[in-house]
């Protein structure tokens, strides 16, 4: 069985009766059994995908199937399913079954899209190469010695090897983005409030998104299409009408196009990547759009302001995770305090725990003004500067990393080098504006390479139209 890049390839091939649903799941099976060492799946549902395939098959054949039927996808290990374990790639979380299922998950399984399993991640979406995991880095499938990117790295590397046609990650600072990016996928993150995040395990909850990993725009947007819209569970989610994006994605008017000055000429950026990038200037201005070279010299403010915000909201977030309500409990501790501390300095790694620290210390009396106070004001500041630029122009165009992917152990040890790989993928989550990495080709040594391109709020349809051409 041949790769299948498209649910539309699928739907057309199961209409004619050349492929079966269970066929295309057991086919999916073995591309996991044989990828093993990528270490993609934290676990594979064999049974409930099994009984949903068999059902949708039914749907299919009888009619009455949901947009994504023939729809094989995979959810990031912090996306909570009813009746499955999900625990965030952490200890702390080992073997916990969800109770119910988060909002993203009900409306795949009402389209009639098939979860075939819980993908690895950066331990609670903290990481940008999944080698804070639990259960150990997955890998890129380029190149098996590199990271394929985090915090959602199984997610990319999953759709990278064929071992399901989408998946779903979450997006914090970057985290479906950088992963599309190093593993050759288009990633999008949606504007923040357009899919639901109850049921997400949360990061840091002003800034989570989910988002989907694809290898076509097509699938991109029926997965939004599905996911989007109001939620009575999520007071965030934005009641605004969803577009039928899947019907205006082959849209292709000429745009106006902002390139942030200062990503490009960043000493940190790769040449080659630098030298795509500048290709890919080229080309869209012989198709007729305007693009224009613009200063952004808040571009140094970034990554401190959304460490600081994200890093005291996680702190919050993961206080809940005491050893007493759910989750990982020291059995030898005699006191209410010890049990705290153990079960905590157990049941988290050591990046968790790093940024636990940081946030708290952020949020503490007399650091509070100087720190968090500030980066909020920061924040303020960067998404007053990007909602001035949209006044202007349609699309902002910037780099999603500065790198290729890197070895798995060359950066995980040095807090800084990862913390800025992270300069080009914040400034869509410190705004909310939908965000999306599409490939690129490969470098001279056969590795992925990619361009983002960020839309006003709301604009998906925008970004998803010119993405679709942008890749033909």
């Amino acid at each position: 069985m041949k790769k299948y890049s498209s649910l539309k390839e699928i739907q057309t091939l199961i209409s004619q009766k050349a492929l079966n649903l269970p066929d295309l799941l057991a086919y999916y099976f073995k591309q996991i059994e044989d990828h093993k060492h990528l270490n993609a799946f934290n676990e594979v549902f064999f049974y409930s995908a099994e009984v949903q395939a068999k059902a949708v098959q039914q749907k299919i054949e009888n009619g009455t199937a949901g947009k994504l039927a023939g729809m094989v996808i995979g959810i990031k290990d912090n996306i909570c399913y009813k009746d499955h374990i999900v625990t965030a790639s952490s200890k702390m979380l080992e073997g916990f079954v969800s109770p119910y299922s988060s909002t993203v998950v009900e409306r795949l399984l009402q389209e009639d899209a098939v979860i075939i399993g819980r993908l690895n991640c950066d331990e609670f979406a903290m990481g940008g190469s999944n080698e804070t995991s639990y259960f150990g880095p997955a890998k890129n499938a380029a190149n098996p010695d590199l990271v394929p990117g985090g915090s959602s790295g199984g997610s990319a590397v999953a759709v990278q090897a064929d071992l399901c046609l989408a998946a779903l990650g979450t997006d914090t600072g970057g985290s479906v983005r950088q992963p599309a990016a190093f593993c050759g996928q288009i990633g999008l993150k949606p504007t923040y409030g357009r899919i639901s995040r109850y049921g997400v395990i949360a990061y840091a909850s002003s800034f989570d998104q989910v988002g989907p990993i694809a290898s076509s725009v097509d699938d991109i947007a029926v997965i939004l299409q599905v996911l989007a819209g109001a939620d009575e569970y999520d007071s965030t989610v934005s009641a605004s009408e969803v577009p039928d994006y899947s019907s205006i994605i082959n849209d292709t008017k000429s745009h106006k196009i902002a390139v942030l000055k200062e990503t490009i000429e960043s000493d940190a950026l790769d040449p080659e990547i630098k030298s795509a990038i500048l290709k890919s200037i080229d080309d869209l201005k012989s198709k007729g759009h305007t693009v224009e070279y613009v200063s952004f010299d808040l571009l140094d403010y970034l990554v401190p302001a959304y460490y600081i915000l994200t890093t005291a909201e996680a702190s919050s977030n993961l206080s809940r995770y005491d050893g007493v309500h759910y989750g990982h409990r020291n059995t030898d501790a005699t006191s209410l305090n010890e049990l705290y501390k153990l079960s905590r300095s157990e049941g988290f790694g050591e990046e968790v725990k790093k940024r636990i620290l940081l946030g708290t210390f952020v949020l503490s009396a007399g650091y509070y003004d100087a720190y968090y106070q500030k980066a909020q004001q920061v924040r303020r500041l960067i998404r007053e500067r990007v909602d001035a630029l949209f006044n202007h122009y349609d699309l902002i165009l910037s780099p999603v990393a500065p790198t290729v992917a890197f070895k798995i152990g060359d950066n995980v040890q040095d807090a800084l080098v990862m913390y800025m790989a992270d300069i080009f993928t914040v400034l869509p989550s410190l705004t909310g504006n939908p965000a999306i990495a599409l490939p690129l080709g490969n470098n001279s040594e056969g590795l992925p390479l990619s361009i983002q391109f960020t839309a006003k709020h709301f604009e998906e349809d925008k970004l998803l139209a010119f993405s679709q051409a942008f890749l033909k």
